[in-house]
């Protein structure tokens, strides 16, 4: 019995075949190596059909990883797919043909706002998802042969009828040909050559790019259009600040963006938030929303960060934060004008450090191209919600802001500034403004000037350092002002100086203006009635 126990205890014991089978995994990340698609890392052989092949190996099998390691890759362009992921190693370089005839035939794209069917961009994208470029290698655009091909049509033939068009013109010239919705200023359309984009992904969810090195790209350098969930983290752009239109970034109609911990040096703006351009970008409609850009350092370029001037589609909820801006041109800059339309709106910028600026730190500019005045219409574009904290350093100038006569700037304010700069802040055409605890010391003239405003409150602002002859702050047809917990240092001639028939209701609240010689100065023009002292 104990034996026949035993011999049933075993064959119980042993498991039968279904539950010995082993459990299904899901594989995990493929790699495709383009050498072993017939690519040669000799920085001579062309490997686009390598690269190609690799994409639609990994493509067929539900998505993967193209590896492209140590040596140097020259390629035409790069055409992405779903669920693909480009990762050039450390020690890798993916050097890019100059060569224009590889970015033929030309596809579908977007040129500063306008859709175009135009040369492919180096790497692409166009309704995809799920998309990466990565590594710790570099991403050379070989952009110095499309840059000369710019100067010289620049000098030669721009603005002008095209006497003897190139091949790329031509087939450029037979694919546009709907041209209605073109912008005002159509000189680089009608013209025909436009350089690509580095990277350009048109309607992509969930595109990433982290790590890599790009540089010298032909025109700008990476560009999601119409993107929804864009992440780019610790990438480096290294372009020549003599390079044209060599934007680092810029995001265009799309939304949940984050960029993060990277570093800029360009030959224009180091991040440029776009929209669309004129009639087509209103006709389009899509607006850029959901931005964040933090922890950025900025060493050169036109501005640190941009909003416009393309924004026809919108701009909205913004939010800067933690950045350097050194020997840029400008810091934070919102540029748009009369023929774009639509809104910026819903803007926060904090914590930024900006050294040696060109021109202006804080820069928002309803005049970027000068148009003359024109009637209230959809072409009107509108500034509101903009609110500047936490801004230290050295620059030419504090900033300006300046709405237009017919949209005037709405909701703006400034706290905590300190700047050294030449010449201060200048405000004009604007509404519900507050500026509250700027230090701001110029070579020359006043820290404030400000003129056509409304509703304007100064808390705890001035200049540390007077000089003769100029008030710390000039009101010019100033209407509804208040200030409060302003000083005036000891050696001032003039704190407040107020001229224009049309200033009304300038209201002095608690003050220590004891160490200016005149505390207040009115203009002959000006009524002593309009002064109220509380």
């Amino acid at each position: 019995m104990k034996r026949l126990a035993l011999v049933v205890f075993v064959l119980c014991a042993v498991p039968s075949a279904e539950a010995a089978a082993p459990v299904a995994r899901k594989p995990g990340p493929v790699l495709y190596d383009v050498r072993s698609f017939g690519a040669v890392a000799d920085g001579k052989t062309k490997a686009t059909e390598a690269v190609k092949k690799a994409i639609t190996a990994a493509a067929a099998a539900g998505g993967g990883t193209i590896v492209f390691s140590g040596g140097t890759y020259l390629t035409g362009p790069i055409h992405l797919k779903s669920n693909i992921t480009l990762l050039v190693d450390a020690g890798a370089v993916l050097k890019f043909s100059s060569d224009f005839d590889d970015y033929l035939p030309m596809v579908r794209s977007r040129w500063e706002g306008t859709e175009v069917t135009n040369f492919s961009p180096l790497i692409y994208g166009d309704k995809v998802e799920n998309v990466a470029i990565t590594g710790r290698g570099l991403i050379d655009g070989g952009g110095e042969p499309w840059w000369r091909a710019y100067r010289e049509i620049k000098e030669r033939e721009l603005g002008k009828p095209v006497a003897k068009p190139s091949k790329w013109q031509a087939e450029f010239a037979r694919l546009n040909t709907a041209r209605g919705d073109w912008p005002d200023d159509r000189r680089w359309l009608e013209n025909g050559f436009l350089r690509p984009p580095l990277i350009q992904i048109l309607d992509c969810k969930n595109l990433a790019i982290s790590d890599v090195t790009l540089k010298d790209p032909p025109f700008w350098t990476i560009n999601p259009v119409y993107c929804d969930g864009v992440n780019v983290r610790g990438i480096r752009v290294l372009n020549p600040e003599d390079s044209p239109n060599t934007d680092g970034i810029d995001p265009e109609s799309s939304r949940n963006v984050r960029i993060a911990d990277s570093y800029f040096t360009t030959g224009d703006d180091c991040i440029a938030i776009k929209s669309g351009r004129d009639a087509q970008g209103r006709k389009v409609g899509r607006p850029v929303e959901n931005v964040t850009i933090t922890n950025c350092t900025m060493v050169r370029g036109h501005g640190g960060v941009s909003i416009g001037s393309e924004m026809a589609g919108g701009a909205r909820r913004i939010a800067v934060s933690n950045c350097v801006f050194d020997d840029t041109q400008r810091g934070i800059r919102i540029k748009t004008t009369r023929g774009r339309g639509n809104t910026v709106e819903d803007v926060q910028v904090t914590n930024i450090v900006v050294h040696d600026l060109k021109h202006e730190a804080v820069a928002l500019d309803m005049f970027y191209t000068a148009a003359p005045p024109e009637p209230v219409s959809e072409r009107t574009p509108h500034v509101r919600n903009v609110h500047v904290s936490g801004v230290t350093g050295s620059a030419a100038r504090a900033g300006v802001l300046l709405g237009l006569e017919e949209s005037r700037l709405d909701d703006v304010s400034l706290t905590d500034i300190d700047l050294t700069v030449d010449t201060g802040l200048v405000i004009r055409n604007a509404d519900h403004v507050t500026l509250r605890g700027l230090r701001i010391r110029t070579t020359a003239g006043p820290a404030v000037r400000a003129e056509n405003a409304r509703d304007l409150r100064l808390f705890d602002v001035g200049t540390p350092e007077p000089h003769a002859g100029t008030a710390a702050v000039e009101f010019v047809n100033v209407s509804h002002a208040f200030l409060q917990g302003c000083y005036a240092p000891e050696g001032s001639e003039v704190f407040l100086s107020v001229r224009g028939r049309d200033t009304r209701t300038i209201i002095l609240g608690e003050n220590d203006l004891w160490g200016a010689r005149s505390p207040v100065l009115l203009g002959g023009d000006v009524s002593p009635n309009v002064i109220t002292r509380r």
